[in-house]
């Protein structure tokens, strides 16, 4: 095998076969010829991807694969490493929009031909774009990159670097000059021009702004860990917010964002989701991880544009520099139209110490626990006089106490104009509800704003309760309070949080348990906490007094059909001694299947049937709005749609608990820690399989305590042996059973509703106790 060949995972092999990973671990067993790990390590072995390829034609399970398929194990599997291919891959995707003649004519050369011919066709399209190099250097006798790390170590929250930084030119702040895309050498361009090739031929069918960002966004998904990222929802959400609200003059509202600064830019996804004619500005303090920013906007531009005499003449491209922030701004003269900023949270080696005297601390020095300050005052003196700025903020910077002082000055002098709270799982870290600051430099002469606005989007983070749900019906996605059962990202709900904070931003209006706008007095107290949720209370359970008596209604006709169905007077019988087989034995006759769920909310194009919705009996997880993408770029291995009939089962925990598969959740995906037995009408009665596998003591014969977690084994699950007529028999009391439950549950739900709605209509005068 050649020493620079393609390199793939048992997880490519499955994107490339249309599997999932467990059939590839079936294959290694099952098949002797099957190709040996080349790589890896023992646990995460790579395989030759041609001999791969190979083994998967000889055995018929692949006809062809995919393109882009092909393309990502290239990048994945180079020798120099996935960074410094994108880089390459980038550079030529330039050449292939800019200059497509060129292009054309380097391609059919040979390899070797082809390397040697690249580095001045690529300097030509890079110079053009991003402006040529400070030195007026290229190629090999280019010096090394500077160190632009003065602290030494990446910090928490930093973008980290995806290559090696070798691959670009670093400019400190002192230099005039733009961060670019250093030239690469024919020798480093000899083992990429295959890659290359495919590149070029995967533009050619989606675009190369497109061929990249799908490179880029899988170079992102298989490293999660690595970066900081802000979901592309998020990103539009806040270059929304930088819009001038409704009530600013006609003229300020249609004049185009000239000038868009991004000053933590890290994969520059922020200035990714500008739109219409800006100069985009950005700075991020890793230089390969500047290099793929740089190359990203400049695909995501337009392309050259024909003068009048036939010539093309490419747009400049975006201004990308290289340097930390904080201690070495890249643009001290800039004053901006607008910024956009995701800021590393929780730094304590920010600079606190040698940036004590700097002139941007015109609302106070920061603590050295307030990095997040020191970013919105950095932001404040990037903006021209009337410009906007949005940040994304965690929670604590609105009410910590350290940062009080700085809080009241912004307050004084109408800076911040807006406190956002959005719901847990819009941006990492996932669990923690992030907050968005919308602030605007004060200008001379100008009367400082009397009010500050405080959102809270928190409660819209999942589907409105069900308000048919009843008796024999799972309930609702919402729990008392406006929770969903899942919460985090799994319920989240892109469109209802969008729309909220987009009015509440452009109305500034008071919306009962979503917005107010608070007088800046009211808010200049000894802590200064702007966090929305405390000026804002949750709107009262039930839908307030109003609503309480819809509430008490339902809960009525509830309870009457409860009683109703209240299971009759049980028989005391001698215990049956009945012969007995297993869901194993079941599964070797062909009397019933099993499968096992992978799914996980937005992974796949269906809804899914998660743990948490078997033992509370609600309805599948929606997935998020069309055209939002999975979080984190997950994908479930062969999802398992589910089929009125199926009985399915939670493995994990050790309770009791079965599903019976209807109409109205047929379709969903089977999700993950969750066991499908799928019976045969014929054989197996689905009601009477689900009432039997509930019983305790067939669950805890069942269950293997090995560890900290009871784990069920659906295989050692018993049944008795019975005629199908009698088993509807029993099936047919089984079902009466799970209908009383959901009665109970949808009961309860409805209760706690009118406990709490009464107890807040009491506490704030809205119900009187007569």
């Amino acid at each position: 095998m050649p020493e620079n060949a393609t390199e793939v995972t048992a997880a490519g092999i499955a994107r490339l076969a249309g599997v999932g990973r467990a059939a590839v671990s079936n294959w290694r067993r099952r098949y002797a010829d099957f190709p040996q790990p080349v790589g890896g390590t023992g646990t995460s072995p790579s395989f030759a991807l041609s001999e791969v390829e190979q083994w998967l034609r000889d055995q018929g399970k692949l006809a062809e694969v995919p393109l882009r398929e092909r393309v990502w194990q290239a990048v994945a599997g180079h020798p120099a490493g996935a960074g410094r291919a994108l880089i390459h891959v980038g550079c030529a995707l330039l050449l292939v929009r800019d200059r497509p003649t060129a292009w054309l004519e380097l391609a059919g050369a040979p390899d070797e031909r082809m390397a040697a011919l690249l580095p001045q066709a690529v300097d030509h399209v890079l110079t053009a774009r991003l402006g040529p190099e400070a030195d007026g250097v290229h190629g090999s006798s280019a010096p090394e990159p500077a160190d632009v790390h003065t602290a030494g170590a990446q910090e928490p929250g930093d973008d980290h670097a995806a290559g090696s930084p070798e691959s670009v030119r670093v400019h400190t702040a002192s230099s005039p000059e733009p961060a670019r895309v250093h030239t690469p050498t024919a020798q480093d361009l000899l083992p990429s021009v295959p890659l290359l090739r495919a590149a070029a031929e995967l533009a050619a069918g989606i675009g190369a702004g497109q061929a990249f960002e799908f490179l880029l966004g899988r170079q992102l998904d298989a490293n999660p860990r690595q970066y900081t990222l802000t979901p592309p929802q998020l990103a539009e959400l806040m270059v929304d917010l930088a819009e001038p609200p409704k009530d600013a003059d006609r003229a300020a509202r249609e004049q185009p964002v000239r000038s868009v600064l991004d000053p933590a830019a890290g994969t520059g996804a922020l200035l990714r989701a500008v739109g219409g004619p800006a100069a985009l500005y950005a700075q991020e303090a890793d230089p390969a991880l500047a290099a793929l920013t740089a190359l990203r906007l400049t695909l995501a531009a337009e392309g050259p544009r024909r003068a009048a005499d036939g010539t093309q003449r490419p747009t400049h491209g975006p201004t990308v520099r290289t340097g930390d922030t904080l201690r070495a701004d890249a643009f001290p003269e800039l004053a901006a139209d607008t910024v956009l900023c995701h800021p590393p949270f929780n730094e304590r080696n920010w600079g606190h110490d040698e940036l004590a005297y700097d002139p941007r601390w015109e609302y106070g020095l920061p603590a050295r626990t307030e990095s997040e300050l020191a970013w919105v005052q950095h932001v404040l003196a990037r903006l021209r006089d009337g410009g906007t700025a949005v940040l994304l903020m965690p929670p604590a910077a609105a009410s910590r106490r350290s940062g009080r002082r700085i809080r009241a000055g912004l307050l004084r002098r109408g800076a911040l104009r807006a406190v956002i709270a959005l719901p847990a799982g819009a941006a990492p870290p996932y669990g923690i509800p992030l907050h968005l600051w919308i602030l605007c430099k004060p200008e001379p002469g100008v009367r400082p704003a009397a009010d500050l606005l405080l959102a809270d989007t928190s409660d819209l983070s999942g589907p409105a309760p069900d308000a048919s749900a009843g008796p024999g019906r799972p309930p609702g996605g919402k729990a008392a309070g406006g929770k969903t059962p899942g919460g985090g990202r799994e319920r989240f709900d892109w469109h209802a949080v969008r729309s909220a904070v987009l009015d509440a931003w452009r109305d500034r209006a008071d919306v009962e348990g979503v917005s107010r706008v608070v007088p800046v007095i009211e808010l200049l107290d000894d802590d200064v906490d702007l966090a929305p949720a405390r000026h804002l209370p949750r709107p009262a359970s039930g839908g307030g007094a109003s609503g309480l008596g819809e509430v008490r209604e339902r809960l009525t006709e509830t309870l009457r059909l409860t009683t109703g169905l209240v299971p009759p007077a049980a028989s005391p019988a001698e215990p049956a001694h009945r012969p007995l087989t297993t869901v194993g034995e079941l599964a070797r006759a062909g009397a019933l299947f099993l499968h096992s769920g992978t799914a996980v909310p937005g992974s796949t194009a269906a809804p899914v049937l998660t743990e948490h919705d078997v033992l509370t009996g609600a309805a599948p997880t929606a997935l998020p709005p069309a055209g939002q993408e999975a979080p984190g770029g997950a994908a479930a291995d062969d999802p398992v749609l589910l089929e009125p009939g199926d009985v399915v089962v939670p493995v994990l925990g050790g309770g009791t608990a079965a599903r019976v598969v209807d109409a109205a959740t047929a379709g969903a995906a089977l999700g993950r820690n969750l066991q499908l037995l799928r019976p045969d009408p014929a054989a197996v009665d689905p009601w009477f399989l689900a009432g039997f596998l509930r019983g305790t003591a067939n669950h805890r014969q069942a269950s293997s305590y090995a560890s900290t977690a009871a784990r069920l084994d659906a295989r050692r699950l018993q049944l008795p042996r019975m005629p199908l007529a009698e088993q509807q028999r029993y099936g047919e009391r089984f079902r009466e059973l799970a209908a009383f439950e959901d009665a109970l549950r949808t009961a309860g739900r409805l209760g706690g509703q009118l406990v709490q709605g009464m107890y807040d209509g009491l506490t704030d005068g809205t119900v009187t106790p007569g």
